[in-house]
This record gives structure tokens, sequence and C-alpha cells, in this order.
């Protein structure tokens, strides 16, 4: 089951996207404190981060900066930033936001830009933190050694 971090403070935004992804089966986890997002996606380790522009006293932006920053690539949810205005997708991009919504969006919006990820969440599992040296890694698809030969 793939699982979301929501980060917003806003009710309707909350419901609309709980709303459009119970429908596939995600587990969403709220977040109305952005100044505890790092904590939460180490702690849950989310397929995706959807942060509303404006929460609280730290914004989009910067959560998801701060997930950027903070969090290893191999462990870093996808991002979501649900912008205000047409005019904040500069800022969504400055962000390094893996894709953007303009509010008020539609459920098949989101759920458009989630099923894209689908296919690399069910077939590449996040790679944990382990002391078991069985944990496999994500093999690179551009690296030939990672490739299986073509049978004759």
């Amino acid at each position: 089951m793939p699982k979301a971090l929501l980060v917003t403070d806003s009710e309707w935004v909350r419901n609309d996207v709980s709303a459009a992804l119970s429908l596939d089966g995600w587990l969403i986890h709220d977040l109305d404190d952005p100044d505890n997002v790092v904590r939460r996606v180490r702690e849950i380790g989310p397929d995706v981060l959807i942060a509303d522009m404006q929460v609280k006293s730290m914004g989009g932006m910067a959560v998801i900066r701060a997930v950027r920053g903070e969090i290893e690539p191999e462990h870093r949810p996808k991002t979501v930033l649900l912008l205000d205005r047409s005019a904040d997708v500069f800022l969504a991009g400055r962000a390094g936001a893996d894709a953007h919504l303009l509010k008020p969006f539609t459920a098949q919006d989101l759920r458009a830009v989630m099923a894209g990820w689908m296919d690399s969440f069910e077939k590449e599992p996040r790679v944990t933190t382990s002391t078991d040296r069985s944990v496999r890694k994500r093999a690179n698809p551009r690296r030939k050694e990672a490739r299986e030969p073509a049978s004759p």
C-alpha cells in the first residue's frame, strides 16, 4: 500500500486529497506542523510528500527544501507542491518539487500525478536502513552490469 504524507493546515485540502487518494488504496498521514516534516518522513517513509504552499509559518516551498536537504536521496519521497496561483509554478521549480498542482485541483488531476509514479512504488520498494545485508538495493537501469543479459 503506497503512503503519502500530507502537510497542510487546511481542512478542505486535507479532505480533497484524502478523498482522491483513498480510492486508489493510499495510506495518508496528515501533518499540520511543517516544523516536524523531516522527522515524520524518517518515521513513516512515505512514497510521496504533498505540501500545501501556505502552511503555518514555514510554507510548502520550505517544506520541500527541508526534505530535499535532510533526507538522503534513496529515502526521499516524491514531492508535490499545491500552489495557490499560477505565478507560483516558478517557485515549485525553485523548491525542487517533482510535481505541482494549482488549487483548487480535481481528484483526477491528483490521481494522474500519483499514477505516473505508482509503477516505481510497486516494482522498486524503498530501501530502508538495515543491518541485514540481504536488503536489495534498486538497480540503476543506466548501468550495464545492472541489466540482465538477453537470452539467446
